[in-house]
């Protein structure tokens, strides 16, 4: 079947690929073939082959519900989750559809990981009742809709590390239970199958711990144990996936007992991580100073990396509008980004995706 009537195939898909990804759902309605096309992983490969991908961020953003709080001032309103879309190429914002069943906004301290052309949002509480909540939801660009995964199994979870392989898994580890008790169990969810697969546990418990995948492993970072409420260890683990075993913990991974919530890959070979008004990077097993923070960041919100830079984004003090700020990894050189105003609410989980 002709791609475009009266044009080689190949020459159709040449046009196909330089589509823009917010336009792929209605060129998935124009006719089956075209959606064939566009739903198969060649045309992503061949799409970023030919640099036509585009490296966005999809934030869960607060958004200010005046209509819960009309009698009070901004500061002291309720703050309502949304997810966006964020490119720090261009400073531009556009707001995803909401989740479905979660009109009061997205689950407070939820999840957001990128896989392929998709996104999952995972785990987190009810906004409104504070119950935590087992549910995975996907967002696909290329259909331009939601659908339902299969639960978080094992009971409540929160506060867990989750961190994706940008391929086809997301990875999920320690957090703590209904009970407050700090876990040390690890599970992988495998979104084409909408399959959880059950991973050896970790040697320790870990609440409140964060996830990175570096180097082909999945990391998993400090966090602290039940009998140490609150107090951060310095050590990590990670699991080899290939082996499909833990590798012995490293108990001063870290330089400083602290959340390890800002520590993200650099996707240089190196670690990155804010620790007080400071960049530092590491490298081997050494930490060492690389930047400082700008001061309009010194509340710090989130942190990423993106096409060889580190995405920041915080507020000089609380209730400020948040700002964002690029550091490039090569000269460690701070560049202020332009937003629009209604894309300056707290950020609490994000991602970065390639389409």
């Amino acid at each position: 079947m002709e791609l475009v009537p009266g044009l080689p195939n190949d020459v159709a898909l040449e046009c196909l690929i330089r589509l823009p990804f917010d336009n792929f759902s209605e060129a998935s309605s124009v006719c089956k073939g075209w959606k064939a096309e566009i739903q198969l992983p060649e045309f992503r490969r061949h799409r970023k082959s030919a640099g036509f991908t585009r490296s966005i961020m999809v934030l869960a953003q607060a958004r200010v519900d005046p209509t819960t709080t009309p009698h009070v001032g901004k500061l002291l309103a309720r703050q309502v989750y949304r997810l966006s879309l964020f490119d720090p190429d261009t400073g531009c914002g556009l707001d995803l559809p909401p989740v479905p069943g979660f009109s009061n906004g997205l689950p407070m301290f939820c999840h957001v990981a990128g896989v392929g052309p998709e996104i999952v949002v995972m785990g987190g509480c009810d906004p409104v009742t504070w119950q935590v909540s087992n549910a995975v939801f996907i967002y696909n660009f290329v259909s331009a809709m939601w659908r339902r995964g299969a639960d978080i199994p094992g009971g409540q979870r929160i506060f867990f590390g989750c961190a994706s392989d940008f391929d086809r898994m997301v990875y999920v580890a320690g957090g703590h239970d209904h009970m407050k008790n700090a876990l040390r169990s690890a599970i992988m969810y495998d979104v084409a199958k909408d399959e959880w697969v059950q991973m050896p546990d970790m040697a320790r418990e870990r609440d409140e711990c964060k996830a990175v995948f570096h180097r082909g492993k999945f990391h998993v970072i400090g966090g602290y144990p039940t009998a140490n409420q609150g107090r951060f260890q310095k050590d990590a683990e990670s699991f080899d996936v290939a082996m499909w075993r833990w590798d012995q913990v490293e108990e001063e991974f870290l330089d400083a007992a602290t959340c390890p919530r800002t520590c993200v890959d650099g996707g240089d070979g190196r670690l990155y991580m804010c620790h007080e008004r400071n960049v530092i990077a590491r490298e081997g097993t050494t930490w060492q100073v690389v930047a400082g923070l700008p001061d309009a960041v010194a509340n710090l919100a989130y942190v990423a990396s993106w096409q060889g830079k580190l995405l920041v984004i915080g507020s000089a003090k609380f209730g400020e509008p948040h700002r964002v700020y690029l550091m490039d990894l090569k000269n460690f050189t701070w560049q202020k980004l332009e937003s629009p105003e209604e894309y300056s609410g707290h950020v609490q989980s994000g991602c970065c995706l390639e389409i």
